[in-house]
């Protein structure tokens, strides 16, 4: 044993890093503590169970204390005591610079020199000065990682170092040596940070570089961070890199077999997670990983003493290492969430590079081990692993460990344990909020004490996974203060948001003895640990074994351990525990594990995924393994495997042994057409057979209802989205779709995915896309494998979405879990790192039209704290069943992982996953005989072995091949045996699959070229084929297989070859699944076995677990099921954490499905084709012929009447098949049966199966007894050869392959993963639902809760969330913002589901469906109709040519007027009586309610000149609709205009609401002052960026669906655009359209219609242009020349369109810009003599007219109006009007002398709105609370009666009356359009039946010839002046004719009839006067009635 002076460690690199001497000052309390332990008067102690968990609390300052002690004993972090050692300088490269203060570049580097450059400073670096030793007045400028410099208080800085130089850019420094020389930093001494780098840098106010505040390199907290990466280097990795390893799993982190992992319990990390993973002690800083690019050199892992990061960090020091840190002012984490996690392939793996494979220690790696108090060094003894067999692996506990000396290399050292201590005594924060508290972290005695309780419960072949025993930590911890844990945790509820997952107490854990739940008493004393872990370390004999009593440090126990070593003591022992409680010192301890299959467990898990495939490679390609291969090839006494093979006889002439006596009957039958030995092609065999196949069928391609309503739930998602009021996606301004789908550089994934698109008919569906896929192999440009080429695709696809911005494009990840690495910590060669350089790169977050679906079965990983994807952009596979109910009905059930697990509980039957214990002992065996080999070399070498055996005994062409049988497993004799006799079965040579899961390529390779020749030397090349599944190679199949699949498929194709495993269907093959993780390949469904029994053990993280176990994920038939039974298969989520219990959807919570399930005949979940019932000879003849034989006694084919199992407690109840022996006595029978109530936890198969004959050698621990007859019964001759035909479980079935569709595939494991998969945690579930969830994350706590069985998929998230953080090298941890709760990605989905579910249709039928839908959004219901009552002219004259393009008054004036209403919305009213006009009278009256829900639309596509809605937010409009940087939103001010109108002789008062933006359309009397009037151009103006016509559109009930947006529809022009709303309306427009200008009418017109608002629009525009003509005349221009036009827009004006004229085609219509349009007719030359023109309504048969051919015509205008206000000023529109004011106001303009002109080349669409408008108005009564229906007779009433008053304005209740009850008034006019009713100066709906004639009374007007003409009826509506008796009598009526008479009141009323002389012609009666029915207060009208006489 060599000792070492305090504080010396040297090594031959010249680099020392000693750890300090510690003192053994405690805290005041912690000396108290002691004393009262010591002086304690109890002389004996008192029972053992109570004293082993007395309470101790120890006080947090304590362990504080042992920090702050460390710091005093540290000069400089990092300085030793070491004597200096002469640094030699490593020389320049020839050439360089080496002037002091520049680099070798050349350039300056000094801070006066670069004070005032411009310095471009990498994010996350920060500006350094670098104290030179040669210039000591100087400082150097450097950048430098901020991770790798402390905080202001000298914390969290990482070791090692990464830094830019300033003066030539380079970049890139990862050891600070390699800096310094670069920057020509002269020293004498080995460089380091700490000495060199002493001020931080930063630019003063006038932004000069200065220095400023100086580094603070001191800090405890750093020192307790290293704890993790500081291991002897010599033989340690970093254990916090390895994130849920067992703890010897733990690390991925390569160790190479060295070293550190922290995390790495066997399996404690893993329990719930694989290493403690998550809890790593430290806290809650996740520290970044390097990039490690090749094999990683051990780093070390120091204890708290040291403080200083290392001299010089490997390349495979990874800074998670450094992750361990306390302090809990770092993050906004709790204080104890663990750093530690397992490094991915690309990450940290050197830490745990084995040290053996490293190059020689240097002193630099050694140094960061702390040195022991004493300084002690331990010697590890030469030979170590020679003598001994094994590795020992040392856990640091408590207090530093002993510098270790020697033979370093073959011992590795791991502060995992530690790690775990650490987290467990840091308290969550909620518990240090609240000052003293009672509630401290557990004792180090006591955490000492519990583990040694752990390791004593522990089997001899089990692993410790430390969070087991963080959890039995926790336990204790909540049990001794449960009462104030709830207390603390009362204010958290109400709080927290969903669920909150607070701290429970979880059941009893594994390993925690029941007592200890109980809440103890007093603190454990350091005198009493050590005989008290000796008394619990003696239940176990010596498996435990506990130094302790006589121990005075850990360098004499660890001296003690090694000699008793090396002398054989420990052969037995698998722990040994070390406690030191020397008195005045902390107590201190380490774990030795000395088990050989724990230390070869733990060293393996050291590896990272990575390191262990390239230390397999290595010991393949070294020659490592041709001793164990020529040691498996040896069959003793059966002699040499080679030599038999050789030897096989090949006779063709032999007949084949498969088909002799080992076959049935029917099989028999079946080889009579096509034997074996036949040389035909398949394609021949196949055609010679008379019979065929009928049960064959491929249903992959179909989509199934399921996959349809997670399509719909993706898109109601995107929908969402687009909802929100963030505005992050605008769905309607997307006209088509375009996607591209990443998936991972898998070459079968990728022609999968490429098949999967190609038969979905997406393609052909998006057919917007540029190119037209014309074959499958044009659909590859869809799919992108995410590799190196995947930049290129990328970068186009950003670039198209940057240049069609009416695009929408989806990003699919799909298998999104597979690369989560950060692109910061890769390498351009490792190939990771692309999803976050791609997917998350700026120009794809920012770009509004790319959407980005993340799919994968396993979201853990993306669920985190500083996750992208928001929970409510989550869609979670649904349940298929909700309380025994089939939701989608489908023909498919899905089985799972779930499902397996529940398979392994059922106890009847042999379960579907289950382990093999022959191999296991034969592994066992020869990993004790070959313990340099790696596990998987061993486990992989005897499994091919077992195949090989397992087919020469199986072909029977071997002589003796029955002795061959001892050398296989029972297991791989069935598989083998069945997938050589299956194809037997089937009339064409239908088999199934075999999947061989063996991760690496090398040894897949390997395996893939044994078994190939010792297939070739049977000869049995036809019967199945070996295919080696290579992630990067396409498939290989042999020509004779392809020609049997091209027959199957019926593909036609010469050179067609298969592409994927899916096109494998029903081939009988071995595929040799090989790559580090399966990459998302699907397996056909005649896969039958899922050999996983060569996967590896050592990275147990649920991810990890459950991808592996999804390889037999399986959809069976529904056929096979009872309807009433949901089966095997269950919907839910594969991962969620209880499957059956709950998901997201309300109406699908699913039960347990199966617990009133009926037993089913037809469904043996089972691998019932591969196991069957072995035949005795006493029983054979009476088994049937059709009966198939088998030789496995363990699983009989199934009886007709099944047994039902016992539903689960848990889960959802499976149909097994009880054993049913026909062939056995009922004694036999029973006898197994009794033997198979043995759990099948301990039941493995081979004891059950072939017990007697195969003599197989198994654990004896795990050999259950057999029952007496069992092991007397032996096999016939005839199944000597071990066959098994496929059970039927249909007879009419002979096909092995549709057998076995309705089956789920059996799954084999290695025994330590079946234990860990099947075992159950505290809370119920299945053991791997807590384990850490990838290797990427960490848990934030130690403290967190379990998952609990009712969580749904949601809640699952939510769960992770809150208690996972991603680590360095996750793609995640930079997604973190200062300031915000959330960095959620606003267009970013995730879609997650269970393996081989069927996720790729979903998402594929998803953009189908997307791509209907964004069509239907830009298309609009359109009216569509013809015109109404057209009558073709007669006169057949063409008053203008066709292609003029402005109308001529003259020629105008020529045209007739066209009194009749064409416009289809008036089909309901009154026809205007013209000359010449017969109508069509058709009979049938049209309420005008009806005439809405009736009348035609057509969908249209929206044009790029659409007016839109308030749901148009497209990047364009943002300046248009108010986002404008300049002005605020809602930045407006009110203001009012006032004007007098001379025909009503009142003041009219509105208000204008005027953005910012727009005041300058208006003239103000100062700035910000009164509004004087609005600014009008002049009509000599011409500007092609304007429209002159103001724009007045009045609305009501439309703020959210009126076309207001014109921008688009303005082609971006200046125009001035008004929005007339009334007064109650005000605030909602505004709140909706806030950059456009609102006049307000009065409060007076808030009930009334639309001739209100044109009216006021009309006489405000009048009025305006005098005002503007006056400010015109006050400047000196001339008032003529200001523009009079307005244009009056209806709010459901959607398009334009001109018609080109085209000689060979005739007219053509096509969309144009509104600008185009009123640019167009503002340019009309004569324009001012028009007082109205407008457009027509488009139809899309108007075209086919006859009398369309007038370009322009005169007549009726409606919806979209330009005004003259200047020639129109006589001519006033009704303001009492509701309905037919247009048609009103144009015959009156008409009777003016003024022209009306529509441009028929122009036509505007109108869109039906069903909300709104003023045509929707509501007649009700003013009793509202009492309902009532109103018809049309009540809407008048007689003067003075009591009548049902109604609150609707008198002018709609008279309107209303006479449109319903006209025929009634006017009898005679009713179908007379003969004999029209005679309307004075104004129009009136009659209804459709009453022919109206409108006259004008005015002088001069231009009226209609009614000479001759006599008239049923007289209309006189409030007739003014102008109407006299002399102009009445101008007209003759027919005797009887109606007069009806309408006034304001009674008076008038009277006054009209008197003035008017109408009682000389006309008889009236008292009974003939009515009213409205109005209430007095609201101002009925009255109307009288008469007789003509």
């Amino acid at each position: 044993m060599s000792l070492c002076p305090p504080g010396w460690l040297k090594t031959p690199m010249g680099n020392s890093y000693a750890g300090q001497l510690r003192t053994t000052r405690f805290e005041e309390v912690l000396h108290n503590s002691i004393e009262a332990s010591l002086r304690s008067n109890i002389v004996v102690p008192r029972p053992i169970f109570s004293q082993l968990y007395l309470e101790a609390e120890q006080p947090l300052a304590a362990h504080n204390s042992r920090a702050e002690n460390d710091d005093e004993d540290e000069e400089d972090g990092s300085e030793s005591n070491s004597p200096p050692i002469l640094y030699q300088i490593k020389p320049p490269p020839e050439g360089c610079c080496t002037t002091d203060g520049f680099c070798q570049a050349g350039r300056d580097l000094r801070l006066s020199s670069l004070a005032s450059d411009p310095l471009d400073v990498l994010p996350g670096f920060m500006l350094v000065g670098l104290k030179p030793p040669s210039l000591p007045d100087s400082l150097l400028v450097c950048a430098v990682d901020h991770r790798f410099l402390p905080d202001e208080r000298g914390h969290n800085a990482l070791l090692g170092f990464s830094g830019n130089c300033m003066g030539c850019g380079e970049k890139g420094f990862r050891y600070f040596t390699d800096f310094a020389n670069h920057i020509n930093l002269k020293l004498s001494t080995q460089p380091k940070k700490q000495k060199h780098l002493k001020y931080h840098l930063h630019r003063n106010n006038q932004g000069v570089l200065v220095k400023g505040a100086a580094i603070c390199w001191r800090g405890h907290d750093g020192r307790i961070r290293q704890i993790g990466p500081r291991l002897l280097e010599g033989h340690v990795t970093s254990d916090e890199q390895s994130s849920n390893l067992l703890l010897l799993q733990p690390s991925h982190t390569p160790a190479n077999y060295t070293a550190s992992h922290t995390n790495g319990s066997p399996q404690i990390a893993d329990t719930p997670h694989p290493l403690t993973n998550g809890h790593n002690a430290i806290p809650p800083i996740p520290q970044p990983a390097m990039n490690h690019s090749g094999p990683g050199r051990p780093s070390t892992t120091g204890t708290q003493t040291n403080v200083g990061p290392p001299k010089k960090r490997h390349k495979g020091w990874s800074p998670e290492s450094a992750s361990n840190v306390v302090s809990e002012n770092t993050v906004k984490m709790p204080p104890s969430s663990s750093t530690l996690s397992s490094s991915t392939a690309h990450s940290s793996t050197t830490n745990g590079a084995r040290l053996d494979a490293a190059t020689p220690m240097s002193s630099s790696q050694r140094s960061s081990t702390t040195l022991s108090p004493s300084g002690l060094s331990v010697a590890v003894p030469d030979q170590l692993l020679r003598t001994c067999g094994l590795q020992p692996v040392i856990f640091k506990g408590h207090g530093p460990l002993p510098r270790l000396t020697g033979n370093v290399s073959e011992v590795l050292v791991s502060s995992l344990l530690q790690s775990c201590y650490l987290s467990s005594q840091t308290l969550p924060r909620v518990y240090q909020h609240y000052g003293p508290s009672p509630i401290q972290p557990l004792s180090t005695e006591m955490q000492i004490l519990l583990t040694v309780y752990y390791l004593v419960q522990l089997g001899p072949d089990q692993v410790p996974l430390i969070e087991d025993l963080e959890q039995i930590f926790m336990r204790s911890w909540r049990e001794s203060h449960l009462s104030e844990i709830r207390q603390n945790q009362q204010p958290q509820a109400p709080g927290s948001q969903g669920r909150h997952y607070g701290i429970e107490t979880p059941p009893t854990l594994p390993g925690l003895p029941q007592h200890l739940s109980l809440p103890y008493q007093q603190p454990l004393t350091p005198s009493q640990l050590p005989w008290l872990a000796q008394l619990a370390a003696s239940s176990c004999g010596v498996g435990v074994v506990v130094f302790g009593e006589h121990v005075g440090s850990l360098a004499q126990g660890l001296q003690l351990m090694f000699c008793k070593l090396l002398e054989g003591g420990f052969q037995n022992t698998n722990y040994v525990v070390v406690i030191v409680t020397a008195s005045g010192q902390e107590t201190q301890s380490c774990v030795v594990v000395t088990g050989k299959h724990q230390c070869r467990a733990l060293a393996e898990s050291m590896f990272s995924p990575s390191e262990g495939l390239r230390e397999i490679n290595h010991q393949l390609s070294s020659g490592e393994t041709q001793e164990l291969i020529q040691f498996c090839n040896s069959l003793g006494q059966d002699g040499d495997m080679d030599s038999l093979l050789d030897s096989a006889t090949l006779d063709s002439n032999e007949p084949s042994p498969l088909s002799s006596s080992q076959e049935s009957t029917d099989d028999k039958s079946v080889k009579k057409t096509h034997s074996p030995k036949d040389s035909h092609s398949p394609k021949e065999r196949v055609l010679a057979t008379k019979e065929t196949c009928t049960e064959y069928s491929v249903e992959w391609r179909e989509v199934r209802p399921i996959q349809l309503a997670v399509a719909r739930k993706l898109l109601s998602h995107v929908c969402a989205i687009a909802d929100s009021s963030t505005q992050n996606l605008d769905l309607v301004s997307f006209d088509r779709v375009n996607f591209l789908i990443l998936v991972p550089p898998s070459e079968v994934t990728f022609q999968q995915t490429v098949l999967h698109l190609w038969s979905s008919g997406v393609l052909q569906e998006l057919g917007s896309l540029d190119q037209a896929c014309a074959s499958q192999r044009d659909a590859e440009r869809f799919v992108v494998k995410m590799d190196q080429s995947a930049q290129v695709q990328i970068d186009s696809l950003i670039q198209e979405a940057h240049s069609n911005s009416y695009t929408l494009y989806i990003l699919i990840h799909d298998h999104a879990h597979w690369d989560i690495s950060s692109a910061s910590y890769c390498n351009s060669e490792s190939g990771l790192g692309l999803v976050d350089q791609l997917l998350n790169s700026r120009r794809i977050r920012d770009a509004p039209n790319i959407l980005i679906l993340h799919v994968t079965s396993f979201p853990f990983a993306l669920q985190t704290q500083f996750t992208r994807i928001s929970p409510y952009n989550e869609i979670h596979w649904p349940s298929s069943f909700s309380n025994d109910v089939d939701l989608y009905h489908e023909r498919t059930r899905y089985f799972g992982v779930s499902e397996l697990l529940d398979s392994t509980r059922s106890g009847g039957s042999l379960p579907l996953m289950r382990y093999d214990s022959s191999f296991e002992s034969m592994a066992a065996s020869l990993e004790e005989r070959f313990p340099k080999l790696h596990s998987a070399v061993i486990r992989t070498t005897v499994l091919i072995h077992h195949y090989c055996i397992a087919l020469m005994a199986v072909s029977g062409r071997l002589s003796g091949s029955h002795n061959l049988h001892k050398h296989s497993s029972v297991e791989t004799l069935g598989i083998v045996q069945s997938l050589l006799s299956a194809a037997q079965q089937c009339p064409t040579r239908h088999g199934h699959m075999v999947l061989l899961r063996i991760p690496s390529l090398a040894l897949a390779a390997w395996a893939q070229q044994r078994l190939s020749r010792v297939r070739r030397q049977l000869g049995l090349e036809e019967k199945f084929e070996i295919i080696l599944g290579n992630p990067g190679q396409p498939l290989n199949i042999g020509q004779s297989f392809v020609d049997q699949i091209k027959i199957w498929l019926k593909i036609q194709e010469a050179d067609w070859v298969p592409r994927t495993y899916l096109e494998l269907e029903a081939l009988p093959c071995i595929l040799i699944l090989s790559g580090a993780e399966p990459l998302g390949e699907s397996l056909p469904r005649s896969l039958k076995y899922c050999d996983l029994r060569v996967i590896s053990c050592s990275y147990l993280q649920r991810t990890t677990l459950e991808q592996e176990l999804g390889l037999a994920a399986y959809l069976l038939k529904a056929e096979s099921r009872s309807p009433h039974n949901p089966g095997p298969g269950s919907d839910l989520l594969e991962s969620d954490a209880e499957k059956l219990s709950s998901t997201d959807n309300e109406e699908e919570e699913a039960q347990d499905n199966g617990k009133n399930s009926t037993p089913s005949s037809n469904l043996p979940v089972q691998s019932s084709p591969d196991i069957g019932a072995k035949a005795t000879p006493s029983t054979q003849n009476n088994i049937s012929p059709k009966a198939p034989k088998s030789t496995k006694a363990s699983t009989p084919s199934p009886s007709r009447a099944q047994t039902q199992l016992p539903a689960q407690s848990t889960s959802q109840a499976f149909l097994y098949p009880k054993p049913s022996f026909h062939h056995l006595s009922q004694y036999q029978s029973q006898t197994y049966a009794q033997a198979q109530q043995v759990p099948s936890q301990n039941h493995p198969v081979s004891q059950i199966n072939f017990q007697s004959y195969f003599h197989q050698v198994s654990h004896p621990q795990l050999q259950p007894p057999l029952p007496p007859a069992q092991s007397r019964r032996h096999p016939s001759k005839s199944t000597s050869s071990g066959s098994l035909s496929p059970r039927a479980s249909s007879p009419h079935l002979n096909c092995s392959w549709a057998r076995g569709v309705s089956r789920p595939p059996s799954v084999l494991l290695p025994r330590s993963l079946y234990d860990i998969i099947t075992a159950n945690d505290g809370s119920g579930l299945p053991r791997c639902t807590s384990f850490l969830p990838h290797m990427s994350v960490a848990w934030v706590s130690s403290f967190r809760p379990l998952l609990s069985k009712m969580m749904t998929c949601t809640e699952q998230s939510l769960y992770y969330r809150q208690w996972t953080v991603p680590r360095p090298y996750h793609m995640d941890s930079s997604n973190r913002t200062e300031g915000r709760s959330d960095n959620f990605h606003p267009r970013r989905l995730l879609l997650s589901g269970p393996p081989q579910v069927g996720k790729t249709g979903a998402y594929l039928h998803f953009l189908g469906i997307l791509s209907r839908m964004l069509i239907r959004l830009m298309e609009v219901d359109i009216y569509n109709e013809e015109e109404i009552n057209l009558n073709a002219r007669e006169d057949g004259v063409q008053y203008s040519p066709s292609n003029v393009l402005w109308p001529n008054p003259e020629i105008m004036k020529t045209l007739s007027f066209d009194y009749t209403v064409h416009d289809p919305k008036y089909d309901d009213i009154s026809f205007v009586y013209c000359p010449g006009y017969k109508p069509v009278s058709d009979g049938n009256t049209v309420r005008q309610e009806d005439v809405c829900l009736r009348r035609r639309t057509t969908r249209i596509k929206l044009s790029k000149y659409a007016a839109f809605n308030t749901y148009h937010h497209c990047e364009h409009c943002h300046l248009y609709l108010g986002f404008n940087p300049r002005y605020q939103i809602y930045d407006s001010s009110l203001h009012v205009f006032t004007f007098t109108h001379l025909r009503l002789g009142e003041e009219i008062q509105l208000y204008f609401i005027i953005p910012k933006s727009k005041e300058h359309y208006f003239s103000f009397n100062q700035p910000g002052g009164q509004v004087e009037g609005m600014r009008l151009p002049l009509s000599t103006d011409r500007s092609p960026d304007s429209i002159k016509s103001p724009i007045f559109t009045p609305t009501t009930g439309r703020h959210e669906h009126g076309l207001f947006n014109l921008y688009h529809a303005m082609d971006g022009v200046s125009h001035l655009h008004i929005l007339v709303v009334k007064e109650y309306e005000m605030a909602v427009y505004k709140k909706y359209w806030p950059n456009h200008i609102l006049l307000v009418m009065p409060a007076i017109f808030n009930a009334a219609g639309i001739g209100a608002a044109h009216f006021l629009i009309k006489e405000l525009s009048y009025h305006n242009l005098e005002l503007e003509r006056s400010r015109r005349l006050e400047g000196g221009a001339p008032a003529v020349d200001v523009w009079p036009f307005v244009i009056l827009a209806d709010d459901s004006c959607v398009m334009w369109n001109a018609v080109d004229l085209n000689v060979h085609t005739g007219p053509v219509e096509h969309a144009v810009s509104l600008k185009q349009v009123l640019q167009h007719m503002e340019a009309c030359p004569d324009l001012s003599h028009y007082g109205l023109c407008g457009m027509r309504k488009w139809s899309s048969r108007v075209l086919t007219a006859p009398n369309q051919r007038e370009p322009f015509s005169r007549g009726h205008l409606h919806d979209f109006l330009l005004l003259n206000v200047d020639r129109s000023q006589n001519v006033q529109y009704d303001q009492n009007r509701f309905t037919c004011h247009d048609v009103d106001f144009t015959l009156r303009l008409h009777s003016a002398g003024l022209l009306v002109c529509r441009f028929n080349n122009f036509s505007v669409m109108k869109k039906q709105i069903a909300i709104g408008g003023y045509r929707t108005f509501i007649i009700k009564t003013k009793m509202t609370d009492v309902p009532t229906s109103v018809g049309p007779s009540q809407y008048i009433c007689a003067p003075d009666s009591k009548h049902l008053f109604l609150a609707t304005p008198a002018q709609l209740l008279l309107e209303k009356y006479l449109q319903h009850t006209s025929h009634k008034l006017f009898p005679l006019s009713t179908k007379n359009y003969e004999h029209p009713v005679l309307s004075v100066d104004c129009y009136i709906n009659l209804g459709p039946e009453v022919t109206v004639c409108f006259v004008s009374s005015r002088p001069h007007s231009v009226n209609i010839c009614t000479t001759g003409l006599l008239f049923s009826g007289l209309l006189l509506c409030f007739a003014d002046t102008f109407v006299t008796p002399s102009f009445l009598k101008n007209f003759t009526f027919l005797k009887g004719a109606t007069l009806c008479v309408i006034s304001e009141d009674r008076s008038s009323l009277r006054q009209t009839v008197s003035r008017l002389e109408l009682e000389e012609e006309w008889r009236f009666r008292l009974s003939d006067e009515f009213q409205t029915a109005n209430a007095k207060e609201d101002r009925p009208l009255f109307f009288l009635t008469g007789k003509h006489i």
